[in-house]
């Protein structure tokens, strides 16, 4: 058994072979494409990037939420769900409350990005606004589903959630049975918790690592403090993973199937925005960068990439476009005529 980890909280295989059958009905197997700008000028192996910014709702944060709310009780349902989210696990919940017939609520801190707010209530969620950060609205979301009687819908602290989140690393074992690095965008743990459960299972061997932004990183702090700890310093570019404290179910996995976890500042997240957009035309939010902001600033030894096969996932594209806009005028500067940078 797991660390830390009670006999009910415990993911497995046999979960997310679960999962895969339930979310298969719902959402889409997204592409896993090679990358050629990174596998040649960067890497020196074979690197594929995993776009789940082509998955419903534009992030793999749909596959949890559709696997747990499926996993409910018709009472739990009646009552309705809350969940709290900066914006991709509330499409998620949004979303799959709208093609269930289910009454959905959405706790979102003051600054998730307004397209997010926005795209949430067009799958028909209410959307509560309150807390400055991620933490204080998840604290409000315990605090509603008590005081109304709503059933939670938590965005990484779940088996089912992190078992829905397992399918994309079983669908990645579809495609490159023998990919032997994987690097993961880390928030609150659910996603590399899933996956690295399911790729683990078929080898021990895959490299796994986690990618967090220098400005918020509690799932490195708490690693490496060996407890779970809070790290909050500043706003970050990859707000799909501000999450200050990783959950009590996640961190135990992590600790134990994780190989390491990287940091990387805000400047290394935008290029890596802005190189994705430019050279292989994907479309990637700041967490979803967060792969390749790590390859390209060689925060990953090279003996787990050099004539490997690695996998990137772009976790998701939820960007707002003035942000886009505010990437392309830091990066892409006008050219002269004499051919200097205006």
């Amino acid at each position: 058994m797991l660390k830390g980890v009670g006999i009910d909280n415990i993911v497995d295989i046999h979960d997310i072979e679960e999962a895969k059958a339930i979310v298969g009905k719902y959402a889409r197997k997204t592409p896993l494409v090679q990358s050629m700008f990174l596998s040649r000028n960067v890497v020196g192996g074979d690197v594929y990037l995993k776009l789940e910014n082509m998955q419903l709702t534009g992030s793999f944060k749909f596959r949890g939420a559709n696997n747990k709310i499926n996993h409910l009780s018709q009472e739990e349902l009646n009552r309705g769900v809350i969940t709290a989210s900066a914006g991709n696990h509330a499409q998620g919940v949004a979303l799959t409350g709208h093609l269930l017939g289910i009454d959905t609520t959405v706790v979102m801190p003051d600054e998730a990005p307004q397209m997010k707010r926005d795209a949430t209530r067009g799958y028909g969620a209410e959307v509560d606004i309150h807390g400055a950060t991620f933490d204080d609205a998840h604290q409000w979301m315990f605090e509603r589903a008590e005081r109304e009687g709503k059933t939670i819908v938590d965005p990484f602290n779940d088996k089912y959630v992190i078992a829905g989140q397992g399918t994309i690393g079983l669908e990645i074992l579809d495609d490159i049975w023998d990919v032997d690095t994987v690097i993961i965008p880390v928030g609150g743990g659910g996603l590399i918790s899933g996956m690295a459960t399911a790729l683990k299972s078929f080898n021990p061997n895959i490299h796994i690592v986690g990618v967090q932004s220098e400005n918020v990183h509690g799932m490195y702090a708490s690693v490496k403090a060996g407890q779970i700890t809070k790290h909050h310093d500043d706003f970050t570019l990859a707000d799909g993973t501000d999450v200050a404290v990783p959950g009590d179910i996640t961190f135990p996995i992590v600790s134990e199937l994780v190989d390491e976890i990287v940091l990387v500042n805000e400047d290394e997240i935008a290029h890596a925005m802005k190189d994705l957009l430019q050279r292989t035309k994907v479309v990637a939010e700041g967490a979803g960068a967060l792969p390749v902001a790590a390859l390209e600033s060689h925060k990953i030894d090279d003996r787990w990439l050099k004539n490997k096969k690695t996998v990137a996932m772009v976790s998701g594209g939820n960007v707002d476009l003035n942000r886009v806009s505010q990437i392309i005028d830091q990066f892409l500067k006008p050219v002269k005529a004499d051919g200097g940078i205006g």
